[in-house]
């Protein structure tokens, strides 16, 4: 299907391809809207915090592109670019999305949630980091075989039973707004699922047409993959984050980004892994820029996330972002 779209945009001229960038756009951000309106009406329906839905169901449907992106591209024989894509969106997501987030609007935090959550996401990093150490392989390089990733895979499902546990047991402080909502449930969902379809297809479409653009222009494909694929594929959380945040839902773009991140690792990275016999081989160069820089933009998030002000500042958000660009241009100077 992917190739199907990409060999249909690439007949078309540079000016239509513009053309399609923009309408995408306009849809990415329509679905977007549509996603965060549902979710906060879930959240005052069921009396739980914002930042909890934003972490478990509203994840969920913006990682499918990671998902998908990564799946495919190890059954095609192309671990490299499957991991790059799982570490490179947790990279995008907590530096460059949590960073505009804060720039942008006011980015609220939950102490209680990311006493819970903000843990598991820097243990779930800390996880992909060691067990993509060459210690575990017999190899120069590290490999995350089969049954880690089926182990992922169990551990995401084990994630969402406690996620949803921990949910019960909160109270937002918005359960007096619960008159607000009276659509039926199933409308709701109907509604976000279309909401998470308008992200995702949109994206389907505006990450090749940016990527023939860029082709088109010059820019080295190895350069594309490490960047334009992974930005691609976070795109739903960035557009989510941003109008979660211009709305005034801003524990919601925080919930979302968090539990993207440890989807990016259970459910991204183990699905990848579980697909192939071979497990996802692990380049050497992942240990020089990857894997550091994943680790120190999740570090630094939970920093700045215990803070007693109990709110991403701008300039932690600048930071964050500066972060983010610096990777960029060390994928570009290594190259």
């Amino acid at each position: 299907m992917e190739e199907l779209v990409y060999s249909t945009l690439n007949q078309f001229s540079t000016f239509i391809l513009f053309f399609i960038v923009a309408i995408s756009l306009y849809v990415l951000s329509k679905g977007a809207d549509i996603l965060v309106d549902q979710a906060v009406s879930l959240s005052i329906r069921w009396g739980v915090p914002k930042m909890i839905i934003g972490a478990t169901i509203v994840s969920l449907g913006t990682t499918l592109p990671e998902v998908t992106v990564s799946v495919i591209a190890a059954i095609n024989g192309n671990p490299d670019l499957a991991l790059g894509n799982a570490i490179g969106s947790i990279i995008a997501d907590t530096g460059l999305i949590i960073g505009l987030a804060a720039l942008v609007g006011r980015l609220p935090i939950d102490k209680n949630v990311i006493s819970r959550q903000g843990r598991l996401q820097l243990m779930s990093g800390l996880l992909l980091a060691i067990v993509s150490l060459p210690i575990f392989s017999k190899g120069v390089e590290g490999r995350i075989t089969q049954p880690m990733g089926f182990i992922f895979i169990g551990l995401l499902i084990l994630y969402i039973i406690i996620t949803i546990q921990w949910g019960k047991k909160s109270n937002g402080g918005e359960t007096s707004n619960l008159q607000e909502e009276r659509s039926p449930l199933f409308l709701q969902f109907i509604k976000m699922a279309l909401g998470i379809f308008l992200v995702i297809a949109s994206s389907k479409i505006l990450i090749p047409s940016v990527e023939i653009v860029a082709i088109r222009a010059g820019i080295p494909q190895s350069v594309i993959a490490a960047t334009l694929v992974a930005f691609g594929t976070s795109l739903p959380e960035l557009v989510t984050a941003i109008t979660a945040v211009k709305k005034g839902h801003g524990e919601l773009a925080v919930g979302n980004i968090i539990g993207a991140d440890i989807l990016n690792v259970l459910f991204v990275t183990g699905s990848a892994a579980a697909v192939t016999k071979g497990g996802l081989l692990v380049p050497t160069d992942f240990y020089k820029l990857q894997i550091p820089t994943m680790l120190i933009v999740l570090v630094a998030f939970h920093i700045f996330a215990k803070n007693k002000d109990n709110v991403i500042s701008k300039g932690e958000g600048l930071f964050l972002v500066g972060m983010y660009f610096v990777y960029l241009i060390l994928n570009y100077t290594w190259i």
